[in-house]
């Protein structure tokens, strides 16, 4: 009954749309692909209201959905299917570049999202790395995409709370589903989850993360004292009465009844069908067609070539031992430790941007409106965290925010790649990309708010081979945590395809890292387990990050001095995220016009 219905539903569609598509005869007219492509997003913004919250759209910041269960993702095929059919009725030969852009990327939207919902991903609803019960801490916490001026915005966040305990029913549901056929979490990560559980579940002091909002009642005078009053007494009760409740049911879940059957296997393969999983997760995460087998051999030259420029680094510093040895003395020589307080070290990340700014300006033409923050991670959270970007909101009221992890800030390690970490997750890595994306009104919205993983952080990772140019790396020692970085992110395409296709193990995996680079077994070890988390979504920062710096190269031996690297910065953030296919021949195009200048 779901296929027939649904095809008579495509019928109406074709019928209906008939006269759209008669009426985009020529590459002027495409006022009404924007319109579709606008319904598109203010219907997805109301199926997702949490990517709304997101993007700074507020009109959905009282809703949460179980959107895994069975019944919402029939929803979601429906919508994207729905909007596969719009689109075909549109000759992409009549549209103009910009749209032609819109219709490829739409297209493969549509088809790649449709897909991944025949996958039963949906059976672990949550991990140790990603997940609502981590997202649910920062958006409680007050400090995060949730907004918390207004009278409506404290009672939006209450509605949220209350709704937080049916998705945890839903998701013990699912979790269940999961131990019946196969597709559950492997046990070292449901061993992480418990602990990130409880910290929320058994504060039952004010200093829970999710009284945040209340403690900042002192700085908020558009709420009378009434109300304030009120509002704290209902979330105290959303707290102690929907909140920790909720989060100490889905860990006892986890701890008597879901970690026994949890799997000892490392990879996805272990999972049925999990091959085919795997590979649409790499066709999704790099936005190519390259198989497994092609990134675990580029992720094999890429670790020795870096291996060779990292012993000339160590010979440079007329360091007496082999690599190993090396890398032991950078993770532990007390020089490299020079912190007493978190304020020291986001200080020290301050000192970085300050430094490079001056050669900021030659290399890019347009720079973001949106303002930077640079932040201490939660502590709820530090333990499994990596050092993220948060991204702001085009209109200004959020910044993007640098979250740094400072478990013990005596023991933060300067050689642990600051000024490469900056680039990438800060300037003009993240910020500037995802900024100047969101800032550009002349994008439809789907695009104005799209990541795509192979784009989004191929990007970072290439402004982190931007250092020198921009008067970092100046110490031996810092260029070498930036190779340690580039070395983790070429591990990453051995480990995780080896991890998921080739049945090499956890402990494998993590001693692999820990022979390749300067990493501590702990880092090795959240590292590691963030890939068995999240299959494939490693590999896109390399694979994306190899095709821009080849562009790059390629258009500076074909352009000479006709190749100006601020335009060519400009033009690949111009358009905003896409898949890498898509974006080298918008490029190519870009090059050729330059040729004719």
């Amino acid at each position: 009954m779901k296929k027939i219905s649904l095809a008579l539903f495509a019928i109406f569609i074709i019928v209906s749309s008939c006269q759209l598509s008669n009426r985009n005869a020529t590459k002027e007219d495409n006022q009404e692909l924007a319109e579709l492509f606008e319904r598109y997003y203010n219907e997805r913004m109301e199926l997702f209201p949490l990517e709304a919250t997101t993007n700074g759209d507020n009109s959905f910041n009282n809703k949460l959905y179980a959107d895994f269960t069975d019944s919402y993702r029939e929803k979601l095929k429906t919508f994207f299917n729905k909007y596969g059919v719009y689109l075909a009725q549109y000759d992409r030969d009549n549209l103009d570049k910009n749209d032609q852009l819109s219709y490829d990327i739409f297209k493969r939207e549509m088809q790649m999202s449709i897909e991944g919902l025949s996958y039963h991903d949906n059976y672990f609803p949550a991990n140790q790395f990603w997940g609502l019960p981590l997202t649910m801490g920062q958006l409680g916490s007050g400090e995060s995409a949730q907004p918390f001026k207004t009278l409506a915005d404290y009672e939006n966040w209450l509605r949220r709370m209350y709704a937080y305990p049916v998705w945890t029913d839903s998701a013990i549901i699912y979790f269940r589903k999961g131990i019946e056929s196969g597709w559950v979490l492997p046990k070292t990560l449901v061993i992480k989850m418990i602990p990130q559980l409880d910290a929320v579940a058994s504060d039952s002091s004010d200093k829970n993360i999710f009284y945040g909002p209340v403690h900042k009642f002192s700085d908020n005078n558009s709420i009378i004292t009434a109300d304030k009053k009120r509002l704290a007494g209902a979330y105290a009760d959303a707290v102690n009465n929907y909140i920790r409740p909720a989060y100490a049911r889905l860990r006892d879940f986890l701890q008597n009844e879901y970690l026994p059957h949890a799997r000892s296997s490392t990879g996805i393969s272990a999972l049925p069908g999990g091959d085919k999983y795997y590979n649409y997760l790499v066709r999704f995460w790099t936005t190519t067609n390259k198989t497994p087998e092609e990134i675990y051999q580029t992720g094999l030259t890429e670790v020795e070539r870096i291996k060779t420029r990292m012993d000339s680094v160590k010979n440079s510093v007329n360091f007496k031992g082999d690599l190993p040895a090396f890398f032991a003395h950078l993770k532990t020589g007390k020089e490299f430790m020079p912190y007493k307080t978190p304020e020291e070290v986001l200080n020290a990340f301050h000192t970085i941007h300050h430094t490079m700014e001056a050669n900021l300006k030659k290399m890019f033409g347009r720079t973001p409106k949106t303002k930077f923050e640079i932040r201490q991670t939660e502590p709820f959270r530090a333990a499994s965290a990596s050092a993220e970007y948060n991204q702001g909101t085009p209109d200004g009221t959020r910044p993007g925010i640098f979250y740094v992890p400072i478990l013990d800030a005596t023991k933060f390690n300067t050689t642990s790649g600051m000024e490469s970490l900056f680039l990438h997750e800060a300037i003009p890595g993240h910020h500037y990309q995802i900024s100047l994306q969101q800032e550009n009104e002349k994008l439809p919205k789907f695009r104005r708010f799209a990541q795509y993983g192979a784009y989004v952080e191929g990007w970072a990772l290439y402004c982190e081979s931007l250092g020198k140019e921009l008067g970092l790396f100046t110490d031996p020692y810092q260029y070498m945590g930036a190779l340690g970085d580039e070395m983790h992110r070429a591990v990453r395409l051995v480990v995780d395809v080896a991890m998921h296709t080739k049945n090499m193990t956890r402990e494998e995996a993590i001693k692999y890292m820990m022979e390749n680079e300067p990493i501590s077994e702990e880092g090795a070890t959240a590292e590691i387990e963030r890939y068995m988390a999240i299959p494939a979504q490693a590999l896109s920062y390399k694979v994306g990050s190899l095709k821009i710096r080849e562009l790059r190269n390629r258009y500076e031996q074909e352009l000479g001095g006709k190749f100006k690297l601020s335009d060519f910065h400009d033009e690949l953030l111009r358009d905003g995220a896409m898949p890498l296919e898509i974006m080298e021949g918008k490029m190519n195009e870009w090059a050729e016009k330059q040729k004719a200048r």
